[in-house]
């Protein structure tokens, strides 16, 4: 090798270090430029610089060099020297061909500021990939000290956290990554057994003062076994750095301390002090990311008032619980008397009652128990695997005698009780929405049978179930059927007795399916009656009176009058006496030729809500009539308050007359209460001459039943009577089956 000591200035500006070979020879000759980035003294000898060559980078610096001294070829080839000073430098060795001469021609360029940057963002890069792919900081943390060990060529890494177990603080390794090309056992051990205090050692001096930290191996430190521990693997240097973050209070939080070991005598200049403090942010930024995550799993799957499970998440603890297929109980848990406390003391007594049966429950919960707030005052728990019936049994007792135990509102004693429905998997259910089911049908069947008890899933119960499918069912099918237009209307006349005069028809609701079948009214009317459906039947059956009214009148029944039915949730409805207006208004019809029936039941059991919706619809000019009268517990002092204009006797009464004692004293003393009143009495299920005869001897002023006309519909009903005047004799009429009237 000869050496060039003149110094071309626009080489010196511009970094390129010339050189030169003669072909067939091995020797460079370098200027003086490419000795200083060669790391060489003009003094030296030989090629020193080659046995600073990353050794896994010299075979591809050889075969250039052979290349270039055996066919004069053109390369180009990137490799890497280390120096004590300045680490590891990328060298880029470029030759121009000369295929036919005797001497080669190069250029040497340090490449290392681009090889870093380069390598700055795909480290960033691949830090990224990992914080973004792990679900634990641990995980993320140990897969980027393998990664710094593995791209950057440190041989050592290692990563320490405060340890929270104990009363001092102190922080311990929890992650270790080395090279398995060494010992490692001595220097384990000592990382495994140490508890470092803030400032001991080079782990506590980098934690305490937030800055990084390099170590010489040969140099003496506070934590010299795990020094001389290092140096006896054959580590020479070692490079510390906090991982921290500014939080949401703008101060400085810790997560903890990295170190690695080098082999080598690394330096500051070494591409790990230039990273550190991306990789510092990244799992910085990853922990503040993990801790904001759970917090938004733990608030998706926690009821935010008691921190039970809410219903979402149960119910998949449910469905995996289901698919392990191991036995489990599953109890569904509804607090008796809980809207009482609400109503009496507010909401924010009931919810005291909540949160404190909530931690009532935690603490009853056998280990591995799963303990939700479904919504309101419904609980559930889920049983540990294998739980036997004599663990269920006794966790449903103190559950009940959890619930009984009274709660402290500002002083007042507060009293629940608590209803239980249990079901078993699998043999009530084989997934989620069955067993919830079953312990629901349970959990009503205790309250059936008087409430703070404890029900297990049975065949009475599955009964029940399907009672409550074909209710639903029904529900779905009576919405098609108003779609549809499948409900009409028959009329059975109302007589007065005097003149025996037509003077009334009954609406009544009739429902023909599409294959022609009538489906009952006792079928299809209790089941509307529990959903705002009957609202719309009501409606639908004002709306169809009125259609027909005009058609009545015009075939010679001027005043007759149409008695309509009402159900109680149309009659709990303040808009009912405007809407009703605005329908006999829409169809020209009087006010007066419509009677609504309102059962006692319906009136007495919220006159303080009937009674102002009552007046109002007399106000208007419709009449009421009270319907079923003496079925239901009528109070005599209210009873005369009440804006009605007639009473009708239920044909139960009417059954034993004339001939049953009790029957006929009852129907004389109505008859009597309501003649005194000046009402219409109106006797319904009257079939035969002799009850006819008997409310002719004691005034009864209207009937109504199949001696003088069943229902029919309106087409009927105007062939029947055509043109004639409305003087129909009330006559006995031939038997007919019987058609119930609702």
């Amino acid at each position: 090798m000869t050496n060039n000591d003149q110094t071309d200035p626009i080489d010196e500006i511009a970094g390129l270090g010339r050189w030169s070979m003669v072909r067939g020879t091995p020797h460079l000759s370098l200027s003086a430029v490419a000795m200083r980035l060669l790391g060489m003294e003009s003094r030296e000898a030989g090629q020193p610089w080659r046995l600073r060559v990353v050794p896994e980078d010299r075979d591809v610096l050889d075969g250039a060099l052979d290349a270039i001294a055996s066919r004069g070829a053109a390369v180009a080839c990137e490799f890497r020297l280390i120096e004590r000073e300045q680490g590891v430098r990328w060298l880029r060795l470029q030759s121009v061909a000369s295929p036919q001469g005797t001497v080669v021609n190069g250029m040497l360029t340090d490449v290392t500021l681009m090889k870093r940057a380069a390598l700055r963002e795909r480290f960033n890069f691949a830090l990224t990939q990992y914080l973004i792919g792990t679900d634990t900081l641990d995980e993320a943390v140990y897969k980027i000290i393998h990664l710094v060990c593995e791209e950057l060529g440190w041989e050592w890494g290692a990563f320490w956290a405060l340890d929270h177990s104990g009363a001092a603080e102190v922080l311990r390794c929890r992650h270790i990554w080395h090279t398995p090309d060494r010992d490692y056992l001595q220097l384990r051990s000592a990382a495994a057994m140490l508890a470092v205090q803030a400032g001991d050692g080079a782990v506590g001096q980098t934690w305490l003062s937030g800055q990084s930290l390099w170590v010489d191996v040969s140099a003496a430190h506070g934590d010299v076994s795990r020094v001389q521990a290092a140096a006896q693997c054959g580590l020479q240097s070692g490079f510390f750095f906090p991982v921290t973050y500014v939080g949401a209070d703008e101060r400085l939080h810790s997560v903890g301390v990295l170190e690695f070991f080098s082999a080598e005598p690394r330096q500051r200049e070494a591409q790990l002090p230039g990273l550190a403090e991306s990789i510092s942010a990244l799992i910085a930024q990853a922990g503040q990311r993990m801790v904001q995550q759970e917090r938004v799993r733990v608030l998706a799957q926690t009821d935010e008032m008691t921190g039970l499970f809410n219903r979402a998440h149960f119910h998949a603890l449910l469905d995996a619980a289901c698919a392990r297929g191991e036995r489990f109980g599953l109890l569904y848990i509804d607090l008796d008397q809980f809207k009482p406390i609400n109503d009496g003391f507010g909401h924010a007594a009931g919810n005291m009652v909540l949160c404190q049966f909530a931690e009532r429950l935690r603490q009853l919960a056998p280990a591995g128990a799963r303990i939700a707030r479904l919504g309101g005052d419904e609980f559930a728990m889920m049983t540990p695997a294998g739980a036997g019936q004599q663990v269920l049994d006794v966790l449903a007792a103190e559950i009940l005698d959890a619930a009984r135990t009274r709660f402290n509102y500002l002083g007042h004693d507060l009293s629940v009780s608590a209803s239980i429905g249990v079901s078993l998997f699998p043999l009530h259910g084989a997934d989620t929405a069955q067993l919830l089911h079953s312990a629901d049908a349970a959990m009503y069947l205790s309250k059936r049978n008087g409430r703070n008890l404890v029900s297990y899933f049975c065949n009475e119960s599955d009964t029940q179930q399907r009672v409550v499918a074909a209710q639903l069912l029904m529900l779905s099918a009576l919405q098609d059927a108003l779609q549809r237009n499948e409900f009409f209307v028959e009329y059975q006349p109302i007589c007065d007795l005097q003149n025996d005069k037509v003077v009334g028809l009954e609406a009544l609701i009739r429902w023909r399916k599409a294959d022609g079948s009538i489906v009952p009214p006792d079928q299809f009317i209790p089941v509307a009656e529990q959903s705002r459906l009957i609202v719309y039947i009501g409606r639908w059956v004002i709306e169809q009176v009125c259609r027909d009214l005009p058609r009545l009148q015009a075939a010679g029944l001027p005043d007759i009058q149409v008695h309509v039915n009402m159900a109680a949730p149309e009659f709990l409805d303040d808009d009912l006496p405007r809407e009703l207006m605005a329908i006999v208004e829409a169809a020209g019809v009087d006010p007066a030729r419509i009677c609504l029936e309102l059962t006692e039941g319906v009136i007495m059991r919220r006159i303080e809500k009937t009674l102002p919706i009552m007046q109002e619809l007399v106000r208007l000019g419709f009449e009421i009539s009270l319907d079923d009268f003496g079925m239901g517990y009528s109070s005599l002092s209210l009873l005369k308050t009440l804006p009605i204009s007639s009473i009708k006797i239920d044909r139960v009464f009417l059954q034993g007359v004339p001939h049953n004692r009790n029957d006929c004293a009852i129907v004389r003393t109505i008859i009597d209460l309501g003649l005194n009143m000046q009402l219409r009495i109106i006797a319904e299920g009257v079939e035969s001459a002799a009850q006819l005869g008997f409310l002719r001897q004691f005034d009864c002023t209207q009937v109504q039943g199949y001696l003088s006309g069943r229902p029919m519909e309106l087409h009927s009903l105007l062939a029947q009577h055509g043109e004639l005047s409305a003087n129909l004799t009330v006559r006995p009429c031939p038997p007919a089956r019987h058609t119930l009237s609702i």
